[in-house]
């Protein structure tokens, strides 16, 4: 009976051994012949796929860093042409100003002439010329060349973000390839043991003089190996099943997923070049008419010169009006007589014109300037009356400046010495104390300042005729109609004068506007706080929380978006809104500021 179960045991086993080893026979058979295997066949279409998409990726990379470099070398090009432009409106500039008239006496003179008036419209319309070479600079330089630049940035991070994938793609299905191999041969290897066992434990089995423990010892191994082998067979199975799963996925949708990004990626770049060489032709397209309209004010000054006109004022320029001389009388030195001089006689003319160039001469001395250079006096009482005006005005202006600067500091001071009281915490109080000391005595310095020059100038204007003054004004006021209408139909061009026109206009609204006291302005900025809404001049956002429990101030989370209506003036605080309602200072370090570049409460102060 134990012999019959040994026997059934036997014979299960070499079934399982038989199915086993049934696939390492069919593989060695294969071998040997000469034809290959369908699994040899496929392992040889693999091969070439892999070595066919790596040369791919290969060729990929090399066109698309030539792409790259390709843009690269346009900017360049953009660049060097936006240069060219730069350096040809300098020294469009500086010959325009070289052959600009002096301002001197001389300078009225030539203006009488129309071909001096015409040289003049054509240096200003030739600096105007010069300026449309600028804007095609600028424009290049915006529109071309930092659009490519912030663009190639873009285009290589993509690139290498394709070609990561690609790489990362082609990784794994080696790693999987690699797992398959090994299960592959490790099943090999159980299959070759689990048979060495059985043909000992066969050995064991017929050997008479071996005992049943040893032979129940090898039927055990025999069997243990049984099972290794049948599970690296499962194991072997399940890793065959998931690579071709990946490698499917990996050669018809991962790899053709790549280099569809990697085409389109090529495709943008191509277009965003076209549109770059477009927008090259439109920027001297856009300036083509502002040039025609420069030429034409070339020609239209050109024709406008008048030679009869010129020869004209040569005329009435040196015309002298003396009436010529009379006929010379006959002299008879045969009679002894007095000879007389006729008063219509050549010489009697030229005697009449020396005597009046004496006199003439004389009357030159007022305007010989003094060579002795020694220090202004600080009252300008040197300077002819209008001229002092203007002198002791603009040092006012300048005190009241340094007055307001000082009384804005010593508000910024206060307020952060309230916050010190109201946090100690923040910082000590009386440390603020020496400055806001120091700052007081200087108001007062500066504010006596202006009280003596303010005494200096109405003392001017005392002694300044009353006629004088309003024909002063009178002028000023056509200076200004006249400098508006100009402005106008020359199109915001700059005339030669333009500087003394703007002192006109800043002396009417200094007198138009007197300069406020520092206890006057400190009470209308007071009222001035309660009432007015102050513009926005940027955002902030907050980068930690604030509880904002003091008054004054407001409480903010992180994170929130704000509106900035008053920057930090050096106090460490900044005023917010957060609407219409709510508004208050927070610690400057607490938020990140963005301001507006272009916005008009930028600098104001409460």
């Amino acid at each position: 009976m134990k012999t019959v179960t040994m026997l059934r045991r036997r014979s299960e086993f070499f079934v399982f051994l038989d199915s086993a080893l049934s696939v390492i026979t069919q593989k060695e058979e294969q071998k040997e012949e000469p034809p290959l295997s369908p699994s040899d066949e496929y392992l040889q279409v693999l091969l070439q796929m892999k070595t066919t998409s790596a040369d791919q990726f290969d060729n990929l990379e090399k066109h698309t860093q030539w792409g790259i470099e390709f843009v690269e070398k346009y900017t360049k090009f953009v660049k060097e042409r936006s240069e060219i432009e730069t350096n040809y409106a300098k020294q469009i500039r500086n010959l325009s100003k070289k052959y600009q008239p002096k301002k001197n006496s001389k300078e009225e003179e030539e203006s009488k002439y129309t071909f001096c008036r015409a040289f003049l419209t054509t240096l200003n319309e030739l600096n105007d010329y010069a300026g449309q070479h600028e804007v095609i600079s600028e424009n290049l330089t915006s529109l071309i060349i930092t659009e490519l630049a912030r663009y190639l940035q873009e285009l290589k991070t993509e690139r290498k973000s394709h070609f990561h994938d690609g790489r990362k793609a082609q990784q794994h299905i080696e790693s999987s390839w690699k797992q398959l191999e090994a299960s592959k041969k490790r099943f090999e290897r159980e299959c070759k043991e689990a048979e060495r066992a059985q043909q000992y434990f066969e050995k064991m089995d017929a050997d008479i003089n071996v005992t049943k423990a040893d032979v129940e010892k090898a039927r055990q191994q025999a069997q243990m190996r049984h099972q290794m082998a049948s599970d690296s067979k499962s194991e072997y199975a399940a890793y065959l099943e998931k690579f071709n799963k990946e490698q499917n996925e990996h050669y018809y949708t991962i790899i053709p997923n790549i280099f569809q990004k990697l085409q389109d990626m090529e495709e943008k770049r191509i277009e965003r070049i076209s549109v770059c060489m477009k927008t090259f032709a439109d920027v001297d397209r856009q300036v083509l008419p502002i040039v025609g309209k420069c030429l034409d004010g070339m020609t239209n000054a050109a024709e406008s010169i008048e030679p009869k006109a010129d020869s004209k004022q040569v005329v009435e320029s040196f015309k002298s009006g003396f009436e010529p001389p009379g006929d010379v009388e006959f002299e008879d030195y045969g009679q002894a007589m007095k000879r007389t001089v006729s008063e219509t006689s050549l010489s009697n003319t030229k005697e009449s014109k020396e005597k009046p160039g004496v006199k003439a001469k004389s009357k030159l001395w007022p305007f010989i300037k003094n060579k002795n250079k020694g220090s202004a006096p600080e009252d300008f009482s040197h300077l002819p009356p209008e001229q002092r005006r203007k002198k002791l005005q603009g040092k006012i202006d300048e005190l009241s400046k340094d007055i307001q600067k000082e009384m804005d500091q010593r508000d910024a001071l206060t307020k952060m010495k309230d916050v010190y009281i109201k946090n100690p915490q923040m910082g000590d109080p009386a440390s603020v104390d020496p400055r806001l000391t120091e700052i007081g005595q200087n108001i007062e310095k500066l504010q006596s300042e202006v009280q003596k020059f303010e005494g200096w100038l109405a003392e001017v204007e005392e002694r300044m005729p009353s006629k004088s003054d309003s024909h002063r004004k009178s002028g000023l006021y056509e200076t200004q109609n006249s400098t508006t209408v100009s402005n106008n139909c020359a199109q915001d061009r700059e005339s030669p004068d333009g500087s003394y026109t703007e002192e006109q206009n800043s002396e009417v609204q200094v007198k138009a506007q007197p300069i406020p006291t520092p206890t006057t302005t400190t009470e209308f900025d007071d009222e001035f706080d309660d009432e007015e809404v102050l513009p926005t001049i940027g955002t902030c956002k907050a980068l930690y929380p604030f509880e904002g429990h003091n008054e004054g101030t407001i409480s903010v989370a992180e994170g929130e978006l704000l509106y900035v209506i008053e920057e930090d003036k050096g106090d460490g605080w900044t005023r917010v809104r957060r609407n219409e309602d709510e508004e208050g200072y927070v610690p400057t370090s607490y938020v990140e500021v963005f301001l507006e570049t272009n916005a008009k409460g930028a600098m104001t102060y409460i």
